[in-house]
C-alpha cells in the first residue's frame, strides 16, 4: 500500500510499525480518549450498545483468524462463546474464582472445545466444514442441558454475582464498560501482532492452498487446530464478559443464529482484516439498533405480524446486508477504506 508522501522506512523496525505518522498518531489517541470518556458524557442506552459491541469484537476477531486468515468456515462462534461463559460462571459461582482468573479459564475451556473441530478441519472443508462447526451448537445446548443441574444449572441456567477486585465491584454499566473496553483493547492488539507473526502467515498460506502450504513446510494439521483454538479463546473471553455483563447465563443466549451475524459482520466488514472485523461488527450492531427501535412502528403498520416484525426483520436485514455485500463489495468495507486512503495519498494524480 502506498505511504503518505514523503514517508518511508529506513530499518526492518520501521516496515513493521503500525502507525509511521504524526497524524495517525493523533488519530489513534483521539479515538482511545473519546472511547475513554465516551461514558462520561454519552447516555446509559449508547453505553450499554457500546458494551454489547465490545464484547462481539472479541468473539469476532477470534472469528476473523479462523475464518478470515485461515479460510476455516465456522458457524459455531457462539457455542465456544457459550462454553467460555458458563464455565467462567460456574468457576464463580461453585469455586468462588475471582474474575481475572474465571474469565481466562474459560477462554481456555472453549479453545480446548474449539480445537476438536480443528482436528475436523484437517479432512474435510467448504460445506462440509461449515456443517461440522453448526453440530457445535447442538453439542453445547444438548451438554449444557443435560448435564447435572449443579454445574451448569440446565435450562434454569447460572446468576452471578458481579465481577469485583478487592472491595471495588463491576456493578453498574459505566464500570463494565471499561472492563470490557480494557480487554477488548489486549485482544484486538494481540490478534494484530498473531497474524503479522510466523503463524499468522502460515494461517493465510493455508487459506489460500493448503496443499502448497504443506509442500513448502507448513504444518497444515497443527496451524488448523491452532485456528480454531486461537477463535475459541477469544469466543470464550468474549462469553466470561457477557457473563459478568448480563449476570444470568442460559442456553438459549448462544444460538446458531447468533454465529451467523458473526459471519455476517465479517463480510460486511472485510474477510481477512482485524480492522474489518471490528467495522463489520459496529455496522451491523448500528442496524441491529436501528431495527429494534422501528420494530414497535413497524408492528402498528403491519398488526397482522405482530410481535414477530423485529425478529423478521433481523432475518431479512441480514439475508439482504449479505447479499448486497457479496454482489458489490465482497472485500468488504475495509477494502474500500483502503482504496480511499489510497486516492487520498496519490491525489491529485489519476493512477
Amino acid at each position: 500500500m502506498t505511504l503518505p508522501g514523503s514517508v518511508f522506512s529506513e530499518t526492518y523496525s520501521q516496515d513493521q510499525a503500525y502507525i509511521r505518522t504524526r497524524p495517525q498518531w493523533l488519530g489513534l489517541v483521539a479515538l482511545l480518549t473519546g472511547l475513554f470518556l465516551f461514558p462520561l458524557f454519552g447516555n446509559e442506552g449508547l453505553t450499554g450498545i457500546l458494551i454489547v459491541a465490545g464484547i462481539m469484537v472479541i468473539s469476532v476477531v477470534g472469528l476473523q483468524i479462523t475464518t478470515g486468515y485461515s479460510g476455516q468456515i465456522n458457524l459455531g462462534q457462539s457455542a465456544f462463546m457459550g462454553v467460555g461463559a458458563f464455565i467462567c460462571g460456574a468457576l464463580a459461582l461453585h469455586l468462588d474464582f475471582p474474575f481475572w482468573i474465571a474469565i481466562p479459564l474459560g477462554g481456555v475451556a472453549a479453545a480446548l472445545f474449539g480445537s476438536i473441530f480443528g482436528i475436523a478441519a484437517v479432512r474435510i472443508k467448504g460445506f462440509y466444514m461449515a456443517l461440522t462447526t453448526i453440530a457445535a451448537q447442538y453439542i453445547f445446548s444438548f451438554v449444557m442441558l443435560k448435564l447435572p443441574k449443579e454445574w451448569f444449572g440446565q435450562s434454569a441456567g447460572l446468576k452471578l454475582e458481579p465481577a469485583s477486585f478487592g472491595d471495588f465491584s463491576f456493578d453498574t454499566d459505566m464500570r463494565m464498560y471499561y472492563l470490557i473496553l480494557v480487554v477488548a483493547i489486549i485482544m484486538v492488539y494481540g490478534a494484530w501482532n498473531l497474524v503479522r507473526s510466523k503463524a499468522g502467515r502460515a494461517l493465510v498460506a493455508i487459506r489460500d492452498n493448503d496443499n502448497a502450504a504443506e509442500i513448502i513446510g507448513i504444518d497444515v494439521t497443527t496451524y488448523k487446530m491452532v485456528a480454531f483454538l486461537i477463535g475459541g479463546f477469544y469466543a470464550g473471553i468474549a462469553g466470561g464478559l457477557w457473563a459478568y455483563y448480563i449476570r444470568y447465563i442460559q442456553v438459549d443466549q448462544f444460538t446458531l443464529f447468533l454465529s451467523v451475524w458473526y459471519v455476517g459482520m465479517l463480510i460486511v466488514g472485510g474477510m481477512g482484516s482485524i480492522l474489518g472485523a471490528i467495522i463489520g461488527t459496529f455496522v451491523i450492531r448500528i442496524l441491529q439498533e436501528i431495527v429494534t427501535h422501528m420494530g414497535p412502528q413497524l408492528a402498528d403498520a403491519l398488526p397482522q405480524v405482530g410481535g414477530h416484525i423485529v425478529f423478521a426483520s433481523m432475518n431479512m436485514l441480514l439475508g439482504a446486508v449479505i447479499i448486497l455485500f457479496v454482489i458489490f463489495e465482497p472485500r468488504g468495507l475495509v477494502h474500500r477504506w483502503n482504496i480511499i486512503k489510497e486516492s487520498f495519498r496519490i491525489w491529485p494524480f489519476p493512477h
